[in-house]
């Protein structure tokens, strides 16, 4: 099914992100926490490349396998970095063989990761996602994925700002040039003050955006977790009010935990009582923090989940 066509009416939708395993065992312990959350009957599920693509064949069996033993939605990743228009191709031929019919289609972080500047760009078969995704369309119309009606895309959005682009008028402009290319949708990194978002929301209004944005939410789960979380979101911005609560904790990592976990409760109480179109969550591949979230608010499956 196709993420599109289940958003709308009274509901909204819930995804949770996976990153590829690396090992067996690792697989296994992934295909256990997917077991634990198939329950709360997510609209879609999305799985992640590493910088550079470093994870890409990971990525694809791990997609592939949830379409075939599962009945979870996948949303693949697919990035520019370190590939050619025919790796692009081979690529989309599998997923659409596979009946995977949703991409998610980003830029992608270089080899030396977020931080890496000396990339070149210029050496890329796509070197802006708008490119990629132009293509992804293209591809899926000609070739009849869902009946014709192409793949359906969804692209990346930056609520604090996207850290590559100092110029926030600018900024609309490049999220607005994907949308143009065939965008369907918006998924956002993540962030820990709903004003950010509601805000980003506005200014996507004003530049004539109006695909669904989903809000992309992840618990702090210890102060570690929080400073590699800065240094993957490129600058995470962690208001005030959540600072103090954490420094009562004085860094116990149980207790931390459980503060994240009502932080990030509360953004999705809130974000549901202003209508936003879905809420997706960075799992961590972990599913404690997520069915917690649900519990709290009183939600025993996605399908629960309604619009005001």
């Amino acid at each position: 099914m196709q993420i599109r066509d289940m958003i709308g009416g009274d509901r909204t939708v819930a995804s949770f992100e996976f990153f590829p395993p690396k090992t067996p065992e690792s697989a296994e312990r992934l295909f256990a926490t997917i077991a634990e959350l198939e329950p709360l009957h997510p609209s879609f599920v999305s799985v992640t490349y590493g910088a550079g693509g470093g994870t890409r064949e990971l990525t694809h069996d791990l997609v592939v396998r949830i379409r075939r033993e599962t009945r979870l939605t996948p949303m693949p990743h697919l990035t520019c970095v370190g590939h050619s228009k025919d790796e692009i191709d081979s690529i989309l031929g599998r997923y659409a063989e596979a009946g995977i019919e949703n991409i998610l289609a980003l830029r992608g972080d270089p080899p030396g990761g977020p931080g890496c500047r000396e990339h070149d760009w210029n050496g890329e078969a796509f070197r802006y996602a708008a490119e990629l995704v132009d293509h992804v369309r293209a591809f899926g119309e000609r070739h009849g994925v869902a009946d014709g009606r192409g793949f359906c895309i969804g692209v990346a959005g930056f609520p604090e700002g996207h850290p590559g682009c100092a110029n926030r008028l600018q900024e609309m402009g490049h999220l607005r040039s994907k949308i143009d290319a065939g965008a369907d949708l918006v998924i956002t990194q993540l962030f820990f003050d709903n004003r950010d978002f509601k805000d980003f929301a506005e200014r996507c209004a004003l530049a004539g955006i109006r695909v669904p944005i989903i809000a992309g939410i992840m618990p702090v789960q210890s102060v570690k977790g929080m400073e590699r979380m800065a240094d993957l979101a490129q600058g995470a911005r962690y208001p005030a009010p959540l600072l103090r609560a954490i420094q009562r904790t004085d860094g116990h990592d149980e207790s931390v935990r459980r503060l994240g976990v009502h932080w990030a409760t509360e953004q999705c109480r809130d974000l549901l009582d202003h209508g936003v179109s879905g809420l997706h969550f960075y799992t961590l591949n972990k599913s404690g923090a997520t069915r917690e979230i649900y519990r709290t608010l009183g939600i025993r499956s996605s399908r629960d989940f309604s619009v005001t």
